[in-house]
Parts: C-alpha cells; structure tokens; sequence
C-alpha cells in the first residue's frame, strides 16, 4: 500500500480539478481541503466556495480507484466509508482575500501563510 499522505495529496487535488474544470467562474472558486486517509476510511474537510455541485463522495472513489486500490481485503479501497466534512468558505476569510486582490500588488491570504521576521 502506498503512503497515505499521497493518497490524500491526489483526493485533496481531485478535488480542486473538479471544481476548477465545472465551476462557470472559476477565478472566483476557493478550496481548501484537506484530506485523511486511514484504514477502510477517508475523511475530506475544509472551504469552499463555488456554485458547482461537488459530489464528493463519487471524486473520492473514483480518485482511489484510478489509483489502483480496488481491493478490500488490503484494508483499503474504493468502498472505504467516505466522511465529506466540506462546508462553505467563510465570509470573513472570503473578505480577506477578494479585498486584498481589488489592491495591485496585493495578494490575500485565507486562514494559513506563512511568516517572517
């Protein structure tokens, strides 16, 4: 079985593709997700805004399919349960980050950055 954390890396992404590829504007889309995969189970949580229609359930199953997991008896596969913990982005977090782009030369920041200094 290959590294959870990859596993994640490719749901998480599946994920943003889904949105970015079906939303009618996509330059007004935010995601952030995270992703957790454990034995028989795989948890995605986070924010997004869109108005596509993600069906989570389906881009997790076919992401761990496509990667090559499909049988059971390993302790992990596209039947694993699927818990979607995703709800709409924050307003305040939306503020944040549309405000700071009317600015040239400015760039928002959701709720991680990093710093310095």
């Amino acid at each position: 079985m290959g590294h959870p954390d990859k596993v994640s890396d490719q749901i998480s992404d599946a994920i943003v593709d889904e949105i970015l590829a079906n939303d009618p504007d996509p330059a007004n889309a935010r995601v952030a997700v995270e992703t957790l995969c454990t034995t028989g189970q795989v948890v995605v949580a986070g924010e997004v805004r869109t108005s596509h229609y993600v069906d989570v359930q389906r881009v997790v199953r076919e992401t761990i399919r496509r990667i090559g997991y499909t049988d059971p008896s390993i302790g992990f596969s596209h039947d694993c349960g699927v818990l979607n913990a995703i709800h709409e982005q924050s307003a305040d977090i939306a503020q944040g980050v549309d405000k700071a782009s009317d600015v040239e030369g400015e760039q928002g920041a959701g709720d991680q950055g990093l710093m310095f200094g």
